[in-house]
């Protein structure tokens, strides 16, 4: 049966009903699919579920709602983005949790209850951070920055010096490739003259994140060869939104994976990045003129 609450309690009230079910949900997914490689965690998990669903009931009796859990997109990017990702997003859901409860404790004893637990949550979530591909998140971010500044410079320039589709794949596939080997070799090199152990495996994350963005630079160009006498131009503002959009996926992961501030890296990485493309262009015109091809 619904309790007397005040407009605003209730309305806060059925919105920690709506995260509590989505909390219970999403935390037994996880259980679930870290039951094989990490048991222990698999328990924790599970018991931060029934945590949930015992606060899910106590909001379900206080308010005489109820509510399904929407956590199908979460389940993706659980499965997408690792582990850590949608942990560290569970904790920022923990902390709003937080913050919520010590709103409610006026007029809703049982919040204080649920605000110890949330605090709990919090700390056993950042307990369980030990996820391989956060570990190596730094390989990964070397690999983008340079294949994305490299590349981006590179295919705008021979964009406007040969104007077509197809030649300008090949330079882009044979340059990206090339580009990615000697990244990983580099990487290697380096990470085993530091006494790295698991240098080979970083050279691979570094490897892998640089020829992704060679294949999603290239691909615009392979889908446009027969667009007509434009094609080249109609690829490039394909090419280069996929590097916006690429650049804001890559912070924002490491906005909630490594809590740092989205706004200021992203617009760093993408003003470096633009700003080599626009170079390359000058370049690129500037060639063209003094060895005077005419494409």
């Amino acid at each position: 049966m619904e309790n007397a609450l005040s407009p605003a309690v209730q309305k806060q009230a059925l919105k920690s009903l709506q995260d509590e079910a989505d909390g219970a949900a999403i935390y037994h997914f996880m259980a679930k699919r870290q039951q094989k490689k990490h048991p222990e965690n698999a328990k924790i998990l599970e018991q931060m579920s029934k945590d949930e669903s015992q606060h899910y009931q106590m909001w379900a009796k206080l308010t005489g709602k109820t509510r399904r859990a929407h956590v199908f997109w979460k389940r993706i990017i659980t499965v997408l983005l690792g582990f850590t990702f949608v942990v560290k997003s569970m904790q920022k859901g923990e902390r709003l949790g937080q913050a919520s409860y010590e709103k409610l404790q006026a007029e809703v004893p049982a919040a204080a209850q649920m605000l110890a637990d949330e605090r709990r949550h919090e700390k056993t979530l950042y307990a369980l951070l030990d996820e391989e591909r956060l570990h190596y998140v730094g390989a990964m971010v070397l690999g983008l920055n340079d294949a994305l500044v490299e590349l981006t410079g590179a295919i705008t320039g021979v964009t406007f010096s040969l104007q077509d589709c197809k030649t300008i794949a090949l330079t882009g596939i044979v340059t990206g490739i090339a580009a990615t080997l000697s990244m990983m070799a580099s990487n290697y090199l380096a990470e085993s003259s530091e006494g790295h152990k698991d240098a080979l495996k970083s050279s691979l994350y570094t490897g892998a994140a640089y020829l992704v963005t060679v294949a999603l630079l290239v691909l615009p160009y392979l889908l446009f060869i027969n667009a007509g006498e434009y094609a080249y131009l109609y690829a490039f503002i394909v090419m280069i939104s996929i590097v916006i959009l690429e650049i804001a996926f890559f912070n924002f992961y490491i906005s909630v994976a490594q809590e740092k501030p989205f706004w200021k890296h992203f617009l760093l990485m993408l003003g470096i990045s633009l700003g080599v493309a626009a170079l390359s262009y000058g370049i690129g015109l500037l060639a063209k003129l003094l060895l005077g091809i005419n494409v």
